[in-house]
């Protein structure tokens, strides 16, 4: 049994409830992070933070606390669930108003922090790495759903993800109409070239700017590894030396196969287990005190 936070109440799993009439539940209307906390503390706080806030900015929803009290409302759920390590999902729709379309007809927005625990892949993936098939399912136009706002509306990733379900697989990867690799379902995605350059498609192709990206590239540069955003195609992924996915659930995951195809010898490549290992690090070592 949980405690969740709900509009300024702190309430048992069980009692957290939401309205029928929540646009949150009719649209997928709302915004909502991904957070870990480790060791007491809570990784890249203030990024998470801040890209809620610009989500909500961007399909105008005023957030009715500061950023501060955010942070602090969100500690405070982490503490009242008794956790060290936690998975915390701040959610904010854009309230209660009827059966009507009209955005503007919403009353005050619905703010909801939940901290609990996740477990994506098991210990064992993260040991031997893991297969994906690419969707047919294709990830959604920028220009129709914007990619860098963490909107409530997954129906894309779930689908996609069926797809990996249904071909035995562990991952789906979406293309974009011209081909190009995008991402994950719910992940970024690197690839590791025979030229010794770590290569992620670039955010203008439909990609989230992943929190957990962004951390990885600053430590494969810290390393010395040349790091480009750019796209490349299915032909690049079967035939790179290395790939790995990342995202704040997943952490850095290994990417081992790909639509049937063995990428590099198959197990997780050099580059890729020192990533795991400084981005493992860098998470039990940095964060907002939760204690």
């Amino acid at each position: 049994m949980g405690i969740v936070y709900i509009n300024g109440e702190f309430v048992p799993t069980e009692s957290a409830k939401v309205s029928v009439y929540d646009r949150g539940l009719l649209y997928g209307d709302g915004v909502f992070e991904g957070i870990r906390a480790y060791n007491g503390r809570v990784f890249k706080l203030d990024e998470h933070i801040d890209r809620l806030y610009e989500s909500a900015h961007s399909i105008l929803i005023k957030i009715p606390m500061s950023k501060e009290e955010f942070k602090e409302t969100l500690a405070e759920t982490i503490r009242r669930n008794g956790l060290r390590d936690a998975y915390i999902r701040p959610i904010v729709t854009r309230g209660v108003k009827g059966l009507g379309i009209n955005p503007w007809d919403a009353m005050s927005p619905t703010v909801i922090i939940i901290a609990d625990k996740i477990t994506l892949y098991s210990s064992k993936m993260y040991e031997d790495g893991i297969a994906a098939v690419c969707a047919s399912t294709m990830r959604n136009n920028p220009n129709a759903c914007n990619p860098q706002i963490k909107s409530l509306n997954y129906l894309n990733s779930a689908m996609a993800k069926y797809e990996a379900y249904l071909a035995g697989a562990d991952e789906a990867i979406f293309l974009n109409p011209q081909g190009y690799v995008v991402e994950a379902a719910v992940d970024n995605i690197f690839i590791y070239t025979k030229q010794g350059e770590l290569v992620t498609p670039p955010t203008y192709l439909g990609a989230l700017r992943g929190i957990t990206r962004d951390t990885v590239i600053e430590i494969a540069r810290a390393k010395g590894i040349l790091v480009k955003e750019e796209p490349f195609t299915r032909h690049d992924l079967y035939n790179a030396v290395e790939s790995f996915l990342t995202g704040t659930a997943a952490e850095v995951i290994p990417l081992v196969k790909v639509d049937g195809r063995v990428i590099g010898d198959g197990r997780p490549g050099k580059i890729t287990r020192e990533i795991m290992m400084a981005y493992r690090e860098l998470t039990q070592n940095s964060g907002y005190p939760v204690y």
